[in-house]
């Protein structure tokens, strides 16, 4: 199988490719890049064929894909700068690379037919009320032009394609680029007291995790829409962040411990800050990945030990 991996300097895609090495698939990775080394953190990914793909660019996506001709495109690209996507200045790029890139590939996909995974988020929802969002739920209202735009990307590939997957994510953390947890831990050297919001709930989702699960999924023929993101249950930015915290301190690392360093609870109203608004309910009904036989994530709790201890900090 030959599976064509787009946004691989980012976190999912660098491990997309690595996990489609340890199964001895045929990956070709694509980004902006003109090259890219595939260093991060002192990890490399496996050494795989690269080519430098603009998915704003429709002709350079019809040349890449097209020459490429892969069986499936995991669609990994995306503008994911939240708040900077609220600047009016940036409002059209972010358009162009979540829903016109996207719109490129289905339409390449379509005349190839290939199989095409498309990466979304629980953002094309409008984050209210404490039920968990159901994959196949189509009350959209996103509440900021990223999940605007990237529910654009969903309705591209949904109105174009019948063999998709379209696979909605949360809260993510991996190696290769920042994240949350990586935010975190910086502060927490710099800082005796830090504050986090525990009002916003949902759970993180660990790419090495996922990208076993995407590479499941495109050997099968059970397209349609998931929600994926690790088992361990549903907590707040606030919990996560204690946990993180302890898990550091119990890896050695003693500036993290309680007696040192003070984490407080706040609003999202407290907090203030942020240009876009953010959804309190990110709960993800995960059900429907073990009704169509695949394994689900381990906990959080699990995937972050494991994070731990694979980065620098």
């Amino acid at each position: 199988m030959k599976v064509l991996v787009t946004g691989v300097a980012g976190q999912l895609g660098h491990d997309v490719m690595n996990e489609l090495a340890k199964r001895g698939y045929e990956g070709i990775g694509s980004d902006l890049a003109p090259a890219y080394s595939g260093i991060a953190d002192g990890t490399a990914v496996t050494a795989m064929p690269y080519v430098s793909m603009d998915i704003t660019d429709q002709a350079s996506v019809e040349r890449v894909i097209g020459d490429a001709a892969p069986d499936v495109v995991v669609h990994c690209a995306a503008w994911t700068a939240v708040d900077m996507a609220e600047d009016d200045d940036k409002v059209e790029m972010v358009r162009r690379v979540n829903a016109k890139g996207t719109e490129h590939i289905a339409l390449m996909c379509k005349k190839l037919g290939c199989k095409m995974v498309y990466l979304s988020t629980d953002y094309v929802f409008d984050g209210q009320g404490e039920e968990p969002w159901q994959p196949d739920c189509k009350e959209y209202r996103p509440l900021n032009v990223y999940g605007q735009t990237k529910l654009e990307g969903e309705l591209a590939v949904s109105g174009n394609l019948e063999r998709y997957f379209i696979v909605r994510i949360a809260w993510v953390f991996g190696v290769n680029g920042k994240n949350f947890i990586k935010t975190m831990l910086h502060l927490g050297k710099t800082h005796d007291t830090i504050r986090v919001v525990n009002d916003q709930i949902g759970t993180p989702t660990y790419t090495y995790d996922l990208a076993r699960l995407l590479v499941d999924m495109i050997g099968t023929e059970k397209y349609g829409y998931y929600h994926a993101t690790n088992e361990g249950g549903y907590i707040s930015w606030y919990q996560f962040t204690k946990e993180i915290f302890r898990q550091a301190a119990e890896l050695g690392h003693k500036e993290y411990a309680e007696d040192r360093l003070k984490v407080l609870p706040v609003t999202t109203e407290e907090y203030g800050i942020s240009k876009a608004k953010r959804p309190f309910n990110s709960r993800m009904d995960k059900r429907k990945l073990t009704e169509n036989g695949f394994e689900p994530l381990p906990s959080w709790q699990d995937a972050l030990h494991r994070y731990l201890q694979e980065i620098t900090f």
